[in-house]
Protein backbone atom coordinates (compact mmCIF):
# COMPACT_ATOMS: atom_id res chain seq x y z
CA UNK A 1 0.00 0.00 0.00
CA UNK A 2 0.93 3.57 -0.89
CA UNK A 3 1.44 5.44 2.03
CA UNK A 4 3.29 8.57 0.68
CA UNK A 5 2.58 10.94 -1.89
CA UNK A 6 4.82 13.96 -2.88
CA UNK A 7 2.73 17.05 -2.99
CA UNK A 8 3.48 18.15 -6.23
CA UNK A 9 2.24 14.51 -8.14
CA UNK A 10 -0.93 14.26 -6.54
CA UNK A 11 -3.77 15.12 -8.85
CA UNK A 12 -6.96 14.71 -7.54
CA UNK A 13 -6.77 15.90 -3.27
CA UNK A 14 -8.64 13.64 -1.21
CA UNK A 15 -8.80 15.23 2.34
CA UNK A 16 -10.20 12.13 3.58
CA UNK A 17 -6.78 10.43 3.22
CA UNK A 18 -4.72 12.97 2.89
CA UNK A 19 -5.78 15.71 5.30
CA UNK A 20 -6.90 19.49 4.67
CA UNK A 21 -3.61 20.81 4.70
CA UNK A 22 -2.20 19.09 2.40
CA UNK A 23 -5.00 18.90 0.36
CA UNK A 24 -4.85 22.61 0.01
CA UNK A 25 -1.10 22.98 -0.58
CA UNK A 26 -1.70 20.35 -3.35
CA UNK A 27 -4.19 22.60 -4.79
CA UNK A 28 -1.79 25.75 -4.45
CA UNK A 29 0.68 23.50 -6.57
CA UNK A 30 -1.81 23.26 -9.20
CA UNK A 31 -2.35 26.66 -8.79
CA UNK A 32 1.43 27.29 -9.82
CA UNK A 33 1.64 29.58 -6.28
CA UNK A 34 4.78 29.37 -4.24
CA UNK A 35 4.82 26.49 -1.55
CA UNK A 36 7.53 24.46 -0.19
CA UNK A 37 8.44 20.86 -1.69
CA UNK A 38 7.41 17.87 0.49
CA UNK A 39 5.28 14.92 0.69
CA UNK A 40 2.18 14.08 2.59
CA UNK A 41 1.83 10.88 4.43
CA UNK A 42 -1.77 9.73 4.68
CA UNK A 43 -4.44 9.16 7.33
CA UNK A 44 -4.36 5.33 7.52
CA UNK A 45 -0.73 5.82 8.81
CA UNK A 46 -2.11 7.54 11.89
CA UNK A 47 -4.84 4.67 12.01
CA UNK A 48 -2.59 1.81 11.99
CA UNK A 49 -0.28 3.87 14.65
CA UNK A 50 -3.21 4.04 17.12
CA UNK A 51 -4.30 1.01 16.48
CA UNK A 52 -1.36 -1.59 17.25
CA UNK A 53 0.84 1.04 18.47
CA UNK A 54 3.60 1.18 15.45
CA UNK A 55 3.89 2.31 11.85
CA UNK A 56 2.16 -0.06 9.48
CA UNK A 57 3.95 -2.46 7.34
CA UNK A 58 6.18 -1.23 4.50
CA UNK A 59 5.54 2.18 5.89
CA UNK A 60 9.60 3.36 7.32
CA UNK A 61 10.89 2.30 3.54
CA UNK A 62 8.40 4.65 1.68
CA UNK A 63 9.63 7.15 4.22
CA UNK A 64 13.49 6.75 3.18
CA UNK A 65 12.55 6.99 -0.13
CA UNK A 66 10.34 10.07 0.32
CA UNK A 67 13.25 11.65 2.16
CA UNK A 68 15.42 10.84 -0.81
CA UNK A 69 12.87 12.24 -3.40
CA UNK A 70 13.00 15.77 -1.14
CA UNK A 71 16.97 15.64 -1.51
CA UNK A 72 16.57 15.46 -4.99
CA UNK A 73 14.39 18.17 -5.66
CA UNK A 74 15.56 20.89 -3.05
CA UNK A 75 19.23 19.94 -3.97
CA UNK A 76 19.94 19.14 -0.61
CA UNK A 77 21.47 16.99 2.35
CA UNK A 78 19.02 15.54 4.54
CA UNK A 79 21.84 15.37 7.64
CA UNK A 80 24.50 16.42 5.65
CA UNK A 81 27.11 19.29 6.76
CA UNK A 82 26.53 20.75 3.87
CA UNK A 83 23.86 22.89 2.41
CA UNK A 84 21.74 20.75 4.89
CA UNK A 85 17.83 19.72 4.59
CA UNK A 86 15.88 20.88 7.12
CA UNK A 87 12.00 19.96 6.88
CA UNK A 88 8.79 20.85 9.27
CA UNK A 89 6.65 18.14 10.43
CA UNK A 90 2.74 19.10 10.72
CA UNK A 91 -0.91 17.56 11.37
CA UNK A 92 -3.79 17.92 9.30
CA UNK A 93 -6.98 16.11 10.10
CA UNK A 94 -9.80 16.03 7.21
CA UNK A 95 -11.69 18.82 9.17
CA UNK A 96 -9.12 21.33 10.04
CA UNK A 97 -8.48 21.37 14.27
CA UNK A 98 -6.22 24.48 14.20
CA UNK A 99 -3.23 24.19 16.96
CA UNK A 100 -4.83 21.29 18.24
CA UNK A 101 -1.82 18.41 17.13
CA UNK A 102 1.92 18.92 17.81
CA UNK A 103 3.88 20.89 15.09
CA UNK A 104 7.86 20.13 15.30
CA UNK A 105 10.19 22.60 13.06
CA UNK A 106 13.49 22.87 11.29
CA UNK A 107 14.11 18.92 12.25
CA UNK A 108 17.52 17.67 11.10
CA UNK A 109 19.39 20.22 12.38
CA UNK A 110 21.89 18.06 14.28
CA UNK A 111 24.92 20.36 15.50
CA UNK A 112 26.92 19.16 12.19
CA UNK A 113 24.28 20.26 10.11
CA UNK A 114 23.77 23.66 12.52
CA UNK A 115 27.51 24.44 11.74
CA UNK A 116 26.71 23.88 7.92
CA UNK A 117 23.63 26.29 8.08
CA UNK A 118 25.66 28.57 9.78
CA UNK A 119 28.67 28.39 6.87
CA UNK A 120 26.08 29.01 4.27
CA UNK A 121 24.17 31.65 5.88
CA UNK A 122 27.18 33.12 7.07
CA UNK A 123 25.10 34.04 10.43
CA UNK A 124 26.00 31.92 13.24
CA UNK A 125 23.36 33.59 15.68
CA UNK A 126 21.08 32.12 13.17
CA UNK A 127 21.77 28.65 13.40
CA UNK A 128 21.94 28.71 16.72
CA UNK A 129 17.99 30.25 16.86
CA UNK A 130 17.02 28.24 14.34
CA UNK A 131 18.50 25.20 16.25
CA UNK A 132 16.96 26.04 19.45
CA UNK A 133 13.68 26.40 18.00
CA UNK A 134 13.54 22.95 16.41
CA UNK A 135 14.92 21.55 20.43
CA UNK A 136 12.14 23.62 21.12
CA UNK A 137 9.59 22.17 19.67
CA UNK A 138 10.99 18.49 19.27
CA UNK A 139 10.63 18.10 22.91
CA UNK A 140 7.55 20.01 23.49
CA UNK A 141 5.73 17.23 21.12
CA UNK A 142 8.13 14.29 22.03
CA UNK A 143 8.87 14.90 25.67
CA UNK A 144 7.01 14.43 28.64
CA UNK A 145 5.06 17.83 28.13
CA UNK A 146 5.54 18.01 32.30
CA UNK A 147 9.29 17.89 31.76
CA UNK A 148 9.51 20.42 29.12
CA UNK A 149 7.22 23.39 31.53
CA UNK A 150 9.89 22.37 34.20
CA UNK A 151 12.97 22.59 32.27
CA UNK A 152 14.71 25.89 33.07
CA UNK A 153 15.47 28.01 30.30
CA UNK A 154 18.52 30.06 30.75
CA UNK A 155 18.60 33.35 28.88
CA UNK A 156 21.82 32.08 26.95
CA UNK A 157 21.30 30.40 23.85
CA UNK A 158 24.41 28.12 24.26
CA UNK A 159 23.08 27.33 28.24
CA UNK A 160 19.42 26.77 26.88
CA UNK A 161 20.82 24.17 23.90
CA UNK A 162 22.45 22.13 26.26
CA UNK A 163 19.86 21.99 28.98
CA UNK A 164 17.02 20.87 26.03
CA UNK A 165 19.69 18.12 24.91
CA UNK A 166 20.05 17.37 28.08
CA UNK A 167 15.98 16.51 28.82
CA UNK A 168 15.84 15.19 24.91
CA UNK A 169 19.00 13.07 26.05
CA UNK A 170 17.40 11.66 29.17
CA UNK A 171 13.50 10.80 27.78
CA UNK A 172 14.81 9.76 23.84
CA UNK A 173 17.64 9.07 24.59
CA UNK A 174 21.36 10.89 22.96
CA UNK A 175 21.76 9.08 19.92
CA UNK A 176 18.93 10.98 18.70
CA UNK A 177 20.28 14.35 18.74
CA UNK A 178 22.43 13.09 15.79
CA UNK A 179 20.09 11.14 13.88
CA UNK A 180 17.97 13.31 11.65
CA UNK A 181 15.98 10.19 10.21
CA UNK A 182 15.23 9.28 14.07
CA UNK A 183 14.04 12.54 14.54
CA UNK A 184 11.88 12.44 11.76
CA UNK A 185 10.15 9.10 13.02
CA UNK A 186 9.60 10.21 16.38
CA UNK A 187 7.86 13.43 15.19
CA UNK A 188 5.44 11.68 13.14
CA UNK A 189 5.02 9.34 15.86
CA UNK A 190 4.43 12.51 18.17
CA UNK A 191 1.67 14.03 15.90
CA UNK A 192 -0.45 10.62 14.91
CA UNK A 193 -0.30 10.62 18.98
CA UNK A 194 -1.75 13.73 19.39
CA UNK A 195 -4.53 13.09 17.67
CA UNK A 196 -5.39 11.63 21.00
CA UNK A 197 -5.06 14.14 23.48
CA UNK A 198 -7.50 15.92 25.76
CA UNK A 199 -7.46 19.01 23.61
CA UNK A 200 -8.14 17.74 20.21
CA UNK A 201 -10.71 15.13 21.66
CA UNK A 202 -12.22 18.34 23.39
CA UNK A 203 -11.91 20.30 19.77
CA UNK A 204 -13.77 17.23 18.19
CA UNK A 205 -16.62 16.47 20.49
CA UNK A 206 -18.13 20.53 20.01
CA UNK A 207 -17.71 20.26 16.55
CA UNK A 208 -18.79 16.98 15.94
CA UNK A 209 -15.18 15.50 14.34
CA UNK A 210 -15.59 11.68 13.73
CA UNK A 211 -13.06 10.49 16.41
CA UNK A 212 -11.71 7.45 13.98
CA UNK A 213 -10.86 9.75 11.08
CA UNK A 214 -7.18 10.03 12.54
CA UNK A 215 -4.48 12.92 11.41
CA UNK A 216 -2.14 12.54 7.85
CA UNK A 217 1.63 14.33 8.38
CA UNK A 218 3.41 16.68 6.19
CA UNK A 219 6.53 16.75 5.67
CA UNK A 220 7.97 19.82 4.08
CA UNK A 221 11.63 21.53 3.38
CA UNK A 222 11.94 24.29 5.64
CA UNK A 223 11.50 28.14 4.75
CA UNK A 224 12.96 30.56 7.72
CA UNK A 225 11.01 33.72 8.64
CA UNK A 226 13.66 34.62 10.54
CA UNK A 227 16.71 34.87 8.40
CA UNK A 228 17.24 38.05 7.79
CA UNK A 229 16.12 41.75 7.59
CA UNK A 230 13.61 40.73 4.39
CA UNK A 231 11.87 37.64 6.52
CA UNK A 232 8.74 37.15 8.15
CA UNK A 233 5.74 34.91 8.79
CA UNK A 234 1.81 35.88 8.39
CA UNK A 235 -1.83 34.96 8.35
CA UNK A 236 -3.63 36.63 5.41
CA UNK A 237 -7.40 36.89 5.29
CA UNK A 238 -8.58 37.65 1.31
CA UNK A 239 -11.47 39.52 3.01
CA UNK A 240 -11.84 40.66 6.40
CA UNK A 241 -13.47 38.10 9.00
CA UNK A 242 -14.84 40.55 11.38
CA UNK A 243 -16.75 42.48 9.00
CA UNK A 244 -16.81 40.74 5.28
CA UNK A 245 -15.05 43.98 3.68
CA UNK A 246 -13.11 42.96 0.42
CA UNK A 247 -9.75 43.51 1.46
CA UNK A 248 -6.53 41.56 2.89
CA UNK A 249 -6.46 41.24 6.12
CA UNK A 250 -4.35 39.54 9.12
CA UNK A 251 -1.29 39.81 11.00
CA UNK A 252 2.73 39.77 9.90
CA UNK A 253 5.54 39.47 11.80
CA UNK A 254 8.96 40.55 10.74
CA UNK A 255 11.99 38.21 11.85
CA UNK A 256 9.60 35.68 12.58
CA UNK A 257 8.71 31.35 11.91
CA UNK A 258 6.15 28.83 12.82
CA UNK A 259 3.68 29.55 15.45
CA UNK A 260 5.06 32.89 16.50
CA UNK A 261 2.16 34.81 14.82
CA UNK A 262 -0.78 32.20 15.97
CA UNK A 263 0.20 31.53 19.32
CA UNK A 264 -0.11 34.91 20.33
CA UNK A 265 2.98 35.53 22.55
CA UNK A 266 4.64 37.87 19.73
CA UNK A 267 3.50 41.65 18.91
CA UNK A 268 1.94 41.06 15.41
CA UNK A 269 1.82 44.17 13.35
CA UNK A 270 -1.35 45.07 11.13
CA UNK A 271 -0.93 42.75 7.66
CA UNK A 272 -0.99 46.14 5.55
CA UNK A 273 2.71 47.25 6.80
CA UNK A 274 3.83 44.50 4.70
CA UNK A 275 3.21 46.58 1.48
CA UNK A 276 5.42 49.53 2.99
CA UNK A 277 8.38 47.08 4.00
CA UNK A 278 8.34 44.57 1.18
CA UNK A 279 6.39 45.91 -1.57
CA UNK A 280 7.17 42.30 -3.92
CA UNK A 281 6.37 40.42 -1.32
CA UNK A 282 2.91 42.38 -0.73
CA UNK A 283 2.00 42.17 -4.51
CA UNK A 284 2.90 38.33 -4.36
CA UNK A 285 0.65 37.82 -1.31
CA UNK A 286 -1.87 40.22 -3.15
CA UNK A 287 -1.51 38.39 -6.18
CA UNK A 288 -2.40 34.85 -4.87
CA UNK A 289 -4.83 35.84 -2.98
CA UNK A 290 -7.10 36.68 -5.65
CA UNK A 291 -5.89 33.22 -7.21
CA UNK A 292 -6.92 31.76 -4.70
CA UNK A 293 -10.62 33.61 -4.01
CA UNK A 294 -11.05 32.98 -7.37
CA UNK A 295 -10.52 28.99 -7.49
CA UNK A 296 -12.46 28.49 -4.47
CA UNK A 297 -15.17 31.23 -5.48
CA UNK A 298 -14.96 32.16 -0.97
CA UNK A 299 -13.03 34.14 1.35
CA UNK A 300 -10.27 31.89 2.04
CA UNK A 301 -6.90 32.42 4.60
CA UNK A 302 -3.70 31.24 4.05
CA UNK A 303 -0.41 31.16 6.40
CA UNK A 304 2.59 32.40 4.57
CA UNK A 305 6.23 32.78 4.89
CA UNK A 306 8.99 35.45 2.80
CA UNK A 307 12.95 34.25 3.31
CA UNK A 308 15.14 37.14 2.11
CA UNK A 309 12.31 38.19 0.31
CA UNK A 310 10.80 35.49 -1.33
CA UNK A 311 7.56 34.26 -0.59
CA UNK A 312 6.01 31.18 0.11
CA UNK A 313 2.85 30.05 0.92
CA UNK A 314 2.47 27.48 3.43
CA UNK A 315 -1.35 26.37 3.82
CA UNK A 316 -4.57 27.69 2.52
CA UNK A 317 -8.10 27.03 3.70
CA UNK A 318 -11.75 28.94 3.58
CA UNK A 319 -12.01 31.47 5.83
CA UNK A 320 -13.99 31.46 9.31
CA UNK A 321 -16.25 34.22 9.34
CA UNK A 322 -18.05 36.14 11.90
CA UNK A 323 -21.72 35.71 11.01
CA UNK A 324 -22.38 39.39 9.64
CA UNK A 325 -19.43 38.99 7.88
CA UNK A 326 -20.29 35.93 6.41
CA UNK A 327 -23.41 37.52 5.23
CA UNK A 328 -21.68 40.05 3.72
CA UNK A 329 -19.13 37.88 1.65
CA UNK A 330 -21.97 35.36 0.30
CA UNK A 331 -23.90 38.70 -1.29
CA UNK A 332 -20.46 40.52 -2.37
CA UNK A 333 -19.20 37.51 -4.12
CA UNK A 334 -22.73 37.22 -6.14
CA UNK A 335 -22.74 40.85 -7.27
CA UNK A 336 -19.28 40.38 -8.47
CA UNK A 337 -20.15 37.49 -10.31
CA UNK A 338 -17.86 34.95 -8.75
CA UNK A 339 -21.43 33.11 -7.72
CA UNK A 340 -24.89 33.12 -7.97
CA UNK A 341 -27.23 34.36 -5.57
CA UNK A 342 -28.75 31.36 -5.36
CA UNK A 343 -25.52 29.55 -4.26
CA UNK A 344 -25.31 32.68 -1.68
CA UNK A 345 -28.65 32.13 0.16
CA UNK A 346 -27.32 28.00 0.40
CA UNK A 347 -23.92 29.51 2.03
CA UNK A 348 -25.90 31.86 4.70
CA UNK A 349 -27.88 29.49 7.46
CA UNK A 350 -30.57 30.55 9.71
CA UNK A 351 -28.07 30.69 12.72
CA UNK A 352 -26.34 33.12 10.59
CA UNK A 353 -28.70 35.42 10.38
CA UNK A 354 -29.65 35.12 14.06
CA UNK A 355 -26.04 36.35 14.88
CA UNK A 356 -25.68 38.70 11.85
CA UNK A 357 -26.89 41.64 13.81
CA UNK A 358 -23.79 41.78 16.08
CA UNK A 359 -24.64 43.38 19.75
CA UNK A 360 -22.93 46.15 20.54
CA UNK A 361 -21.83 47.94 24.20
CA UNK A 362 -23.14 50.83 24.89
CA UNK A 363 -21.22 52.40 27.82
CA UNK A 364 -22.42 55.34 29.85
CA UNK A 365 -18.83 56.92 29.78
CA UNK A 366 -15.35 56.42 30.06
CA UNK A 367 -15.19 55.66 33.49
CA UNK A 368 -16.83 52.45 32.33
CA UNK A 369 -13.94 51.44 30.43
CA UNK A 370 -10.87 48.90 31.80
CA UNK A 371 -9.22 48.48 29.05
CA UNK A 372 -9.23 48.45 25.15
CA UNK A 373 -7.68 45.80 22.40
CA UNK A 374 -8.34 44.54 19.18
CA UNK A 375 -11.84 43.34 18.53
CA UNK A 376 -11.35 39.10 16.85
CA UNK A 377 -14.90 37.87 16.71
CA UNK A 378 -17.90 39.82 17.12
CA UNK A 379 -20.50 40.32 19.85
CA UNK A 380 -20.98 41.19 23.70
CA UNK A 381 -19.90 38.72 26.24
CA UNK A 382 -20.68 39.41 30.18
CA UNK A 383 -19.07 36.97 32.54
CA UNK A 384 -16.86 36.14 35.81
CA UNK A 385 -13.29 36.61 35.39
CA UNK A 386 -11.70 33.02 35.18
CA UNK A 387 -7.78 33.42 34.90
CA UNK A 388 -7.03 29.53 33.95
CA UNK A 389 -8.62 26.91 32.22
CA UNK A 390 -9.79 24.72 34.64
CA UNK A 391 -11.27 27.93 36.73
CA UNK A 392 -13.18 28.48 33.69
CA UNK A 393 -15.13 24.99 33.68
CA UNK A 394 -15.07 24.94 37.22
CA UNK A 395 -16.80 28.61 37.45
CA UNK A 396 -19.07 28.17 34.15
CA UNK A 397 -21.23 25.77 36.09
CA UNK A 398 -23.01 28.54 38.19
CA UNK A 399 -22.67 30.98 35.80
CA UNK A 400 -21.44 32.77 32.26
CA UNK A 401 -17.46 33.70 32.32
CA UNK A 402 -14.73 35.56 30.85
CA UNK A 403 -11.27 33.15 30.08
CA UNK A 404 -8.76 36.18 30.67
CA UNK A 405 -5.57 34.55 29.82
CA UNK A 406 -1.95 36.25 28.85
CA UNK A 407 -2.56 34.16 25.82
CA UNK A 408 -4.29 30.88 24.51
CA UNK A 409 -2.49 27.74 23.87
CA UNK A 410 -4.45 24.20 22.86
CA UNK A 411 -4.18 23.41 26.39
CA UNK A 412 -7.04 26.28 27.11
CA UNK A 413 -9.53 24.11 24.65
CA UNK A 414 -11.48 23.28 27.71
CA UNK A 415 -11.29 26.60 29.03
CA UNK A 416 -12.12 27.98 25.80
CA UNK A 417 -15.32 25.82 25.24
CA UNK A 418 -16.84 26.74 28.69
CA UNK A 419 -16.12 30.42 28.09
CA UNK A 420 -18.56 32.86 27.09
CA UNK A 421 -15.95 34.90 25.62
CA UNK A 422 -12.28 35.28 25.55
CA UNK A 423 -9.40 38.16 26.22
CA UNK A 424 -5.77 38.12 26.20
CA UNK A 425 -2.91 40.43 26.55
CA UNK A 426 -0.93 39.57 23.66
CA UNK A 427 -2.11 38.12 20.37
CA UNK A 428 -3.53 39.82 17.03
CA UNK A 429 -6.62 38.97 14.99
CA UNK A 430 -5.49 35.68 13.92
CA UNK A 431 -3.76 34.31 16.95
CA UNK A 432 -4.98 30.77 18.38
CA UNK A 433 -7.45 32.29 21.00
CA UNK A 434 -8.95 34.37 17.83
CA UNK A 435 -9.32 31.56 15.39
CA UNK A 436 -10.71 29.09 18.16
CA UNK A 437 -13.16 31.92 19.32
CA UNK A 438 -13.97 32.80 15.62
CA UNK A 439 -14.65 28.88 15.16
CA UNK A 440 -16.92 28.55 18.89
CA UNK A 441 -18.30 31.60 17.79
CA UNK A 442 -17.75 33.38 20.44
CA UNK A 443 -16.89 37.39 21.48
CA UNK A 444 -12.98 37.78 21.76
CA UNK A 445 -11.03 40.67 22.37
CA UNK A 446 -6.75 40.16 22.32
CA UNK A 447 -4.03 42.25 22.48
CA UNK A 448 -4.40 44.35 24.93
CA UNK A 449 -1.33 45.86 25.93
CA UNK A 450 -2.35 47.32 29.67
CA UNK A 451 -3.58 43.65 30.92
CA UNK A 452 -1.52 41.70 32.94
CA UNK A 453 -3.22 38.12 34.45
CA UNK A 454 -2.12 35.98 37.35
CA UNK A 455 -3.41 33.49 38.87
CA UNK A 456 -5.86 35.20 41.21
CA UNK A 457 -6.41 38.63 39.05
CA UNK A 458 -5.90 41.00 36.41
CA UNK A 459 -4.49 44.49 36.37
CA UNK A 460 -5.21 47.26 34.21
CA UNK A 461 -4.46 50.78 34.78
CA UNK A 462 -7.71 51.47 36.30
CA UNK A 463 -6.16 48.64 39.33
CA UNK A 464 -6.65 44.74 40.31
CA UNK A 465 -9.72 43.08 39.82
CA UNK A 466 -9.35 39.64 41.47
CA UNK A 467 -11.00 36.00 39.97
CA UNK A 468 -14.62 36.39 39.97
CA UNK A 469 -15.32 40.00 39.14
CA UNK A 470 -17.84 40.48 36.52
CA UNK A 471 -16.54 42.19 33.13
CA UNK A 472 -17.69 42.60 29.85
CA UNK A 473 -16.22 42.60 26.41
CA UNK A 474 -16.99 43.45 22.96
CA UNK A 475 -15.25 41.96 20.22
CA UNK A 476 -16.22 44.28 17.87
CA UNK A 477 -14.04 47.07 19.20
CA UNK A 478 -12.16 45.90 21.55
CA UNK A 479 -13.48 47.39 24.60
CA UNK A 480 -13.47 46.25 27.91
CA UNK A 481 -15.98 47.57 30.50
CA UNK A 482 -16.46 46.75 34.06
CA UNK A 483 -19.89 45.01 35.28
CA UNK A 484 -22.84 44.52 33.28
CA UNK A 485 -22.98 47.54 30.78
CA UNK A 486 -26.36 47.85 28.51
CA UNK A 487 -26.38 46.46 25.09
CA UNK A 488 -27.50 47.35 21.04
CA UNK A 489 -28.59 45.83 18.62
CA UNK A 490 -27.93 47.69 15.06
CA UNK A 491 -30.63 47.92 12.57
CA UNK A 492 -30.27 45.17 9.72
CA UNK A 493 -27.78 45.98 7.53
CA UNK A 494 -27.83 46.94 3.70
CA UNK A 495 -26.40 43.54 3.07
CA UNK A 496 -28.51 41.22 4.90
CA UNK A 497 -31.80 43.16 3.47
CA UNK A 498 -30.40 42.32 -0.21
CA UNK A 499 -30.07 38.62 0.97
CA UNK A 500 -33.22 38.25 1.96
CA UNK A 501 -34.91 40.27 -1.16
CA UNK A 502 -33.38 37.16 -3.38
CA UNK A 503 -35.10 34.79 -0.32
CA UNK A 504 -37.72 36.12 -1.17
CA UNK A 505 -37.59 36.08 -5.24
CA UNK A 506 -37.21 32.48 -4.65
CA UNK A 507 -39.58 31.28 -2.65
CA UNK A 508 -42.14 33.89 -3.95
CA UNK A 509 -43.25 34.60 -1.00
CA UNK A 510 -43.21 38.14 -0.07
CA UNK A 511 -45.19 38.18 3.38
CA UNK A 512 -43.64 40.14 6.55
CA UNK A 513 -41.57 37.75 8.31
CA UNK A 514 -38.88 36.49 10.58
CA UNK A 515 -35.61 36.86 8.78
CA UNK A 516 -34.87 33.19 9.54
CA UNK A 517 -37.85 32.13 7.75
CA UNK A 518 -37.53 34.07 4.99
CA UNK A 519 -34.47 32.61 4.22
CA UNK A 520 -35.28 28.55 5.23
CA UNK A 521 -38.40 29.32 2.61
CA UNK A 522 -35.73 30.36 0.22
CA UNK A 523 -33.46 26.80 1.45
CA UNK A 524 -37.11 24.86 0.90
CA UNK A 525 -37.63 26.08 -2.74
CA UNK A 526 -34.57 25.73 -3.62
CA UNK A 527 -34.47 21.92 -2.22
CA UNK A 528 -37.32 20.70 -4.41
CA UNK A 529 -35.77 22.21 -7.67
Amino acid sequence: MRYIQPLSAVTEPAPEVLGAKASGLIELCRLGLPVPAGFVIGTEVCRAFLRDGRFPDGFVPQLLSAVGDLEVVTHRSFGGAEKPLTVSVRSGAAVSMPGMMDTVLNLGLTPSTARGLAAETGSPQFALATRMRFLSSFSAAVVDPGEVDNLDAPEDIHRAIRATEDLISRQAGPQVLNAPFQQLELAITAICSSWDTPRARTFRAIHDIPPDLGTAVTVQAMVYGHRDDHSGTGVAFSRNPNTGEPVPFGDILFGGQGDDVVSGRSRTLPLHDLAAREPVVWDGLVAALARIEAHYRDSCCVEFTFEAGELWILQVHRGKMAPSAAVRVAVDLADEGMIEPREALLRITSQHLERARTPRMALDGPHDLLARGQGACPGVAVGAIATTSDSAVRMAASGPVILVRPDTSPLDMHGLAAAAGVLTAHGGPTCHAAVVARALGKPAVVGVADLTVDAASIRTPLGAFPAGTLIAIDGTTGEVALGSPSVRTPATDPHTNRLLEWADQVSGDHTQRGDADRLTAAHSALAGR
